[in-house]
């Protein structure tokens, strides 16, 4: 197999400028969404009690969104190993490696299953429950905001080969092809 691409946003563009990125796009997302719901929901009050589950949801969103990319390959029943890094020091990351490249379909389902499981269950949950859809929303845009990275390697995976395999590694992901 010989590498076509090698990708690694944060050699690339830096953590702090990813983060700043991610954050921006959080919030704009929050701006455009808020006014349709609200005007949708015709809701004055708000529920306060569903603050502290927003805090507890928010603080498990990493790991809730690490583990959302590994479900569509348990469900393949994909060989992988999974293990977990301790960014902060209560709440394991998820991360997995797989002793096979993956196809470019499957690397594309599993990149954008965070966005199919949680981002647009979000978007449904905040328009059906008129009470706690401000909540709803702010976590569904977070949520947004920390899949930026993931919209980042699903434009460079379009962009290969329909042959080409895709190899996750430590710092990004490498586009392979096979060699005749």
């Amino acid at each position: 197999m010989n590498c076509w691409k090698s990708i690694n946003f944060t050699k690339e563009f830096g953590h702090r400028r990813l983060k700043l990125v991610s954050f921006l796009i959080g919030m704009l997302a929050f701006i455009f969404l808020y006014v349709p719901i609200s005007i949708t929901q015709n809701a004055n009050a708000v529920n306060e009690a569903a603050f502290l589950p927003l805090i507890i949801a928010l603080v498990l969103l990493p790991t809730v969104h690490s583990l959302m990319h590994i479900l569509p390959l348990i469900i393949m029943n994909k060989r992988i190993k999974i293990y977990y890094n301790t960014k902060s020091k209560f709440l394991p990351v998820f991360n997995y490696y797989t002793q096979y490249h993956l196809t470019k379909k499957v690397s594309l389902l599993v990149a954008l299953a965070p966005s199919i499981l949680i981002t647009i269950p979000g978007l449904i949950g905040s328009y059906l429950f008129a009470e706690v859809y401000v909540f709803i929303l702010l976590f569904t845009c977070v949520h947004i905001g920390i899949s930026f990275i993931d919209f980042l390697y699903v434009i460079h995976i379009l962009k290969a080969p329909k042959s080409a395999f895709i190899e996750n590694g430590n710092d990004g992901i490498d586009i392979l092809l096979k060699t005749k």
